[in-house]
């Protein structure tokens, strides 16, 4: 498992240079002039062109990819023209928002989806069965948004019991924030769930019937002790990859959501730089998500291994 991580780390470093070559190749492409959508129809020639010497926007377009590609590996990204702060400290600062609402959402769905999966494929055709394929397609059907519009209405306009928007900051203190945190994360975290579930009862159903949960049965284990120790660990191959896929949705993808309740997390903060148009700000983020996507599958790569002796071997 040691002897191939750096051919893993090689081919993801490769990777990220080839989603950053296509990043700064589609920002690049991008209908209009940011300096004249930054300072309006009514800016002079002059101040355009200094602004857009200040952007680099005069230079050659592989020179400018390759100051932003040292610069990125350099921990520099950059300056933002709308805030006037360097991006990696709004990315610090926006992230301390994202990340841990995408981990309380991931551990709602953990919660919800794994049990009723488990129970769904051990009771095939019974009452929790139905309950999981009836909760899977709603949740599924229903955007996030929409909850997150419902979740306002009866917890904080009718029942007056949760906070309808805006977030206290982690210096208010620890439950005003995980309060402010939490319906978001029940509204992401619902759709994600009935994928979950579906993925779970699907991946457990597949190992009861193989031939190492059927030796189990023929030693005289109980059901219980099959189901937990044999059929549930042997489908955490695909529920990881969903996990992974799941927890990069969250932080990426977070940008309705987050605009619904008015947190100021990196979902909102690239909303704001595209409609301002500050490809510093906007390259930057993309980067950040598209690395965070291909880090998160390094991760589950190397999990599969971890739990999997035949991977290993194989490997």
């Amino acid at each position: 498992m040691i002897a191939l991580l750096p051919r893993r780390l090689a081919g993801l470093a490769i990777t990220l240079v080839v989603v950053s070559l296509l990043i700064f190749a589609v920002m690049d492409m991008l209908p209009g002039d940011p300096a004249s959508i930054m300072l309006g129809t009514s800016a002079s020639p002059e101040t355009l062109a200094a602004l857009r010497h200040e952007l680099g926007l005069d230079q050659p377009l592989l020179l400018r990819y390759g100051q932003w590609l040292a610069g990125v590996f350099s921990g520099d990204l950059g300056k933002s023209y709308t805030y006037g702060v360097p991006v990696a400290g709004l990315i610090v600062e926006r992230l301390a928002v994202t990340l841990p609402l995408a981990l309380i959402a991931i551990a709602l769905s953990i919660a919800i989806a794994i049990p009723l999966g488990v129970l769904a494929a051990s009771r095939r055709g019974g009452v929790f069965d139905v309950i999981a394929s009836v909760f899977s397609q709603i949740s599924i059907a229903v955007p996030a948004f929409w909850v997150a519009l419902l979740l306002i209405i009866l917890f904080s306009t009718t029942l007056g019991l949760m906070p309808a928007g805006g977030f206290p900051g982690w210096s208010a203190g620890i439950w005003p924030s995980i309060k402010a945190l939490l319906m978001p994360a029940v509204a992401l975290a619902l759709p994600q769930a009935g994928v979950l579930t579906r993925v779970t009862r699907s991946a457990v159903l597949d190992t009861m019937h193989e031939d190492f949960t059927r030796t189990a049965r023929a030693k005289g284990l109980s059901e219980s002790t099959v189901l937990w120790r044999h059929s549930v660990p042997n489908a955490l191959v695909p529920i990881l990859t969903i996990l992974g896929l799941q927890f990069t949705f969250l932080v990426a993808g977070a940008v309705l959501v987050e605009n619904v309740f008015n947190l100021p997390g990196l979902g909102k903060l690239a909303y704001q730089a595209l409609s301002q148009r500050d490809i510093v700000v906007m390259q930057d983020v993309v980067l950040f998500f598209a690395a965070l996507v291909i880090i998160m599958n390094f991760i589950v790569d190397l999990s599969y291994l971890a739990i999997d002796p035949r991977l290993r071997k194989a490997a």
